[in-house]
C-alpha cells in the first residue's frame, strides 16, 4: 500500500493501523479531511460533521439544476461545454428549491469538490431515501469515464444527474442525496475471508434464529445471495402510484403513503410485477452488519430475471447490530425493483440480490444509526423518510 500524502491529516497515525488489502476509511478518518481533502466549493457552506456517517459521507446538492436533453460521460469534452449543447433551462435551488419533473434528467453540481491523496479512490452511491423515492441519481467525476467513482488522487468538481422517474420531486440546496466512500486499495472480502467472519459472527438471520453457513449460499465473487420476502407481509411490497402530487424530500413524514403508493399482495407466495413500475419489497433474511465491516447490495445476475434492483444499496458499519457489544439479531433489506420489458413473477423466497463485504480502517466511532432521530435500523418494509409510517404488518 502507498503512503498517504504528507500534505493531508490522513496518515496513518489518524486512526487504527492500515488494514493490509485495502479498507474503506470510517467516520473519524472523514471528518479528518473536510474541508482539505473533502470541502466546500467557492460560494458554499463548509460540509458539516453530520454529513458523516460510519464508513461514508453524504454529499449537498447545489443551487442550480439544469435541465438536460441527455445524460453523458464527461470523459471527452468539460462538463460545461456539454451543459452549452444540452442544456434546455435552468431552475434554482435556494430557497424552498424547485420541482424536478417525472422523466426528465436533470444535472446539479454538488456544493462539495475534492483534493484526495494520490493513493486514495472515491466511490458513490445514492442514498437510501433517494432509491426508495425511486430517483435515478449518479455521480460524473470530470474526466472520467466511468460513473459514480473517481480515479485515485482526483482534484476538482463534483455533478449528480438525477432523473425522476415515478413522482415529481422538490429538492433545495443542501439536500442530500448521495454518498461518498473513501478506499486505498481492494477492499471487498474474498469468499474464504467472508466464510471465516460468518462462522465467528453470523451475517443472516430468519426472525430470531441465525441461519448456518451452510443455509447461506456464497457466490464466486464473495458475495451472499439473498432473497426476497414476500410470505408473513401484509402488504408484501408497495407499488409508486401514477400521476402523483409533488413529493417533497426533505420532509419528513409530511407524506400520506396512499397518496403515492399501492399495496401489493402475495397469492400462495407470488406477485406479478408490471412492465416500467416502480415496487419497494423487503428480504426475506435479516441481515446484520458487523461493526468492523460494510456492505454494498449487488444486483442479481441478470440471467436470473429481467429486472432492475438495488439503486441505493451502501450499507454502514453496525446496520442491523442491534445490541452493542452483542450478536444483533438483523434488520431485512428494502429492496427497490422495476421489471423492465414484460410482465415478471417473483415469488417469496427466490434470489434476489448479492450483498458484498468491505473490510475498513476499524470500527467506526459511531455505529449505524447511533444517535440519530431518523434512521433505518429497525426497518421492515419501509418507506422512505418522507412518509408517514405504514399500516404495514
Amino acid at each position: 500500500m502507498s503512503s498517504p500524502r504528507t500534505d493531508h491529516p490522513l496518515t496513518p497515525a489518524a486512526g487504527p493501523p492500515l488494514v493490509p488489502g485495502g479498507a474503506i476509511r470510517v467516520d473519524r478518518e472523514l471528518e479528518a479531511l473536510l474541508g482539505q481533502a473533502i470541502r466546500a466549493v467557492p460560494g458554499a457552506s463548509p460540509p458539516r460533521p453530520e454529513q458523516v456517517q460510519p464508513a461514508s459521507l453524504d454529499l449537498r446538492l447545489g443551487p442550480i439544476a439544469h435541465r438536460i436533453r441527455a445524460g453523458f460521460l464527461p470523459e471527452r469534452a468539460p462538463v460545461e461545454d456539454r451543459l452549452r449543447e444540452l442544456s434546455t433551462s435552468t431552475l434554482s435551488l435556494e430557497g424552498d428549491g424547485a420541482v424536478l419533473e417525472r422523466g426528465l434528467i436533470y444535472l446539479v453540481p454538488l456544493d462539495e469538490e475534492l483534493d484526495l491523496p494520490h493513493d486514495i479512490r472515491g466511490r458513490f452511491n445514492p442514498r437510501s431515501s433517494t432509491g426508495r423515492c425511486d430517483l435515478f441519481t449518479r455521480v460524473l467525476v470530470p474526466g472520467h469515464p466511468r460513473f459514480d467513482e473517481t480515479p485515485a488522487g482526483y482534484r476538482g468538481r463534483l455533478w449528480l444527474e438525477i432523473a425522476p422517474l415515478s413522482f415529481p420531486v422538490r429538492l433545495r440546496r443542501g439536500d442530500r442525496l448521495c454518498q461518498l466512500r473513501l478506499q486505498d486499495g481492494p477492499a471487498a472480502l474474498s469468499e474464504e475471508e467472508l466464510r471465516a467472519v460468518y462462522r465467528e459472527t453470523p451475517l443472516c438471520f430468519q426472525g430470531e434464529r441465525a441461519l448456518g453457513e451452510d443455509e447461506v449460499r456464497f457466490d464466486g465473487d464473495g458475495a451472499l445471495e439473498l432473497r426476497i420476502g414476500l410470505e408473513g407481509r401484509s402488504p408484501c411490497g408497495w407499488r409508486a402510484a401514477l400521476n402523483t402530487d409533488v413529493l417533497r424530500f426533505a420532509a419528513i413524514g409530511e407524506h400520506l403513503p396512499e397518496a403515492f403508493w399501492e399495496p401489493v399482495s402475495a397469492q400462495a407466495g407470488q406477485s406479478i410485477l408490471d412492465p416500467g413500475r416502480f415496487y419497494i419489497f423487503a428480504s426475506k433474511e435479516r441481515i446484520a452488519i458487523p461493526p468492523h465491516l460494510a456492505a454494498e447490495m449487488l444486483p442479481i445476475d441478470v440471467g436470473i430475471g429481467e429486472l432492475r434492483n438495488n439503486y441505493a444499496g451502501f450499507f454502514d458499519n453496525g446496520f442491523g447490530w442491534h445490541a452493542e457489544g452483542e450478536r444483533g439479531r438483523g434488520t431485512p433489506a428494502v429492496l427497490e425493483v422495476r421489471a423492465h420489458d414484460l410482465p415478471f413473477l417473483v415469488e417469496d423466497g427466490q434470489v434476489f440480490f448479492r450483498l458484498r463485504f468491505y473490510r475498513t480502517r476499524g470500527v467506526p466511532d459511531r455505529l449505524y444509526g447511533a444517535g440519530r432521530k431518523h434512521s433505518y435500523n429497525d426497518q421492515d418494509l419501509t418507506l422512505a423518510r418522507p412518509f408517514r409510517p405504514s399500516r404495514a404488518h
